[in-house]
């Protein structure tokens, strides 16, 4: 027995509308129809996968965090500060360069939710998006097991570089976009979005 991947994550929201709308904005997820699961919960479509919104009161915990890979990280970081919602003290600084070239990036969201923005290459990311970067090496001693990491199986650096088509921006999406457009969700009682965990 195994588990053949990764379906979905969910993410707690203060207030879910407020969350709803940030994703959509910052990182153009799509409502899809969503169960009735008796609170306020917003199914979000992300590529072929799923993020789940669910409207509860508990704070969210400091260091967990989910990972979304971007197409365009230049403007993700732009929009990240301009809200001034980047995390420079959870990990010690807002912006990495891993090793592999990986880019991370730390932010929160409207409920406080610690989220990752990854993307496969710093090639080719804007001046000032590295100029705003540290390194990951240049801290924590990297052995040569380290050095082989990379958030991205089954890409090499060399194919990561070759599909960038310009700053910040990568030919094909690495996760492909729907398609058919998804329909927006549906609204549960008390005129708030209601479903699945």
């Amino acid at each position: 027995m195994r588990a053949t991947g990764l379906n979905h994550v969910s993410i707690s929201a203060r207030e879910l509308a407020e969350s709803v709308r940030f994703y959509h904005e910052v990182f153009g997820m799509e409502p899809v129809p969503t169960p009735n699961f008796g609170f306020p919960v917003q199914w979000m479509r992300v590529g072929d996968l799923q993020v789940h919104l669910f409207e509860r009161p508990d704070e969210p915990p400091m260091y967990h965090h989910t990972a979304l890979t971007v197409d365009d990280f230049d403007a993700i970081y732009r929009e990240a500060r301009r809200r001034g919602i980047h995390d420079s003290t959870t990990f010690g600084h807002h912006l990495y360069e891993l090793p592999g070239e990986n880019a991370q990036m730390y932010l929160r969201d409207p409920a406080g939710n610690l989220i990752e923005v990854d993307y496969p290459s710093i090639a080719g990311l804007a001046p000032d998006v590295r100029a705003d970067m540290k390194r990951l090496a240049d801290g924590p001693p990297q052995d040569e097991e380290n050095l082989k990491a990379t958030l991205f199986l089954g890409v090499s650096p060399r194919r990561r570089v070759r599909e960038r088509s310009g700053p910040g921006r990568a030919g094909p999406p690495l996760a492909p976009p729907p398609s058919q457009p998804p329909r927006g969700g549906r609204s549960g009682r008390h005129g708030r979005s209601a479903g699945g965990r």
